[in-house]
């Protein structure tokens, strides 16, 4: 047997499907895509001759002819950050309910990579591109953000924004899914100052970043309830990683600053945080308070349990698809906001 016969042994085509129910390769193709009527005496036919030599349609052909199954991307940073996992989630298990396909596309933060996929998933006419998570908050993102949208009109689909704020352009058609991330950082901080603490260390989250601008915010409008200017000598700035809190605590400690408690930009920040305190020897919270945001699982595990701010992420996934893929293609933009709430546990104390 040539390598040729080996390879392409038991891969029928539609053509070998029409001989063998005795129709034209079209006629397969019209029940198969189920878009034109046919005899019943047809169709059977044709699907007993299918299960007869166990056809499968090329997905790439069935792509172009728009009669495959009905795809959605979701695009986002980092596919290994468990809040991301928490919102692919949702996502898949939504797109599963409503017969779509999901497909998932980690950038690195490369804006040329999306930008590629995007383009990809627009001329495969997707259902819908969902963007996931903090993004740079400059007019240049925005600029291409909106672009995006109106390319995903134009080819039927539709652009939906996933735990990020609404761009500058509000005539760009965007569905706009997000959560209370100001307020949640506001609570959060409320509830560090309550407990009597003044010098709070910001930690984490580049300085461009939509995500941790707004947690910023919260941060410095709970101090100024308090009637408390922030320090900005307070804020060191790096990524939403767990080496990047053990890093930014290390130079903290290692230069002197003067803090009584901690907000980790994220749970991931805090975990680093709180393991460079243990190995300089510093109880937590007996002496630095700390607390993170998200409330992913690992929260409730570290050594003493953190405080938080618990975002729904999973429901953020599954209304961004369900709130994508149900709406009239006439219906104005949605712009949905989730509430977030503080999560007390055993990583803050109190402040004479």
């Amino acid at each position: 047997m040539t390598r040729k016969s080996a390879e392409t042994e038991g891969r029928h085509t539609i053509r070998d499907v029409a001989a063998r129910a005795g129709v034209s390769p079209s006629t397969v193709s019209r029940v198969l895509g189920g878009q034109y009527p046919v005899s019943a005496d047809t169709r059977n036919r044709v699907m007993r001759a299918v299960a007869a030599l166990d056809y499968v349609a090329d997905a790439r052909a069935k792509a172009v002819a728009g009669a495959g199954t009905p795809t959605l991307a979701f695009v986002l940073d980092d596919i290994t950050g468990p809040s991301f996992a928490q919102m692919a989630q949702g996502v898949e298990r939504e797109a599963k309910r409503l017969g779509h396909l999901c497909l998932v596309c980690s950038t690195d933060g490369d804006a040329d990579q999306q930008m590629a996929f995007v383009d990809m998933m627009r001329a495969q006419r997707a259902a819908a591109v969902i963007l996931v998570g903090g993004a740079g908050d400059t007019p240049e993102h925005h600029r291409r953000t909106a672009k995006m949208a109106h390319a995903l009109k134009a080819a039927g689909s539709r652009l939906v924004l996933c735990g990020r704020p609404p761009l500058d352009d509000t005539s760009a058609p965007v569905t706009v899914i997000e959560y209370d991330n100001e307020g949640g950082a506001h609570a959060l901080t409320t509830h560090l100052l309550a407990k009597g603490h003044r010098r709070i260390l910001l930690l984490g989250g580049a300085a461009d970043n939509a995500t941790l601008r707004g947690r910023e915010r919260g941060y410095e409008a709970a101090h100024r309830a308090f009637g408390v200017e922030p320090d900005p000598a307070l804020r060191l700035a790096g990524d939403f990683t767990r080496d990047s809190g053990h890093g930014l605590m290390r130079r903290a400690l290692a230069e002197g600053l003067d803090f009584t408690a901690v907000f980790a930009a994220t749970d991931m920040v805090a975990s680093g945080a709180l393991t460079a305190l243990h190995e300089a020897g510093t109880s937590v919270p007996g002496d630095i308070s700390l607390v993170g945001y998200d409330d992913i699982p690992l929260a409730r595990d570290l050594h003493p349990a953190l405080t938080t701010v618990h975002v729904p992420y999973e429901e953020l996934g599954r209304l961004a698809v369900h709130t994508a893929i149900t709406r009239s293609p006439d219906a104005p933009d949605e712009h949905l906001l989730l509430g977030t709430h503080v999560v007390v546990r055993d990583s803050v104390g109190a402040r004479g």
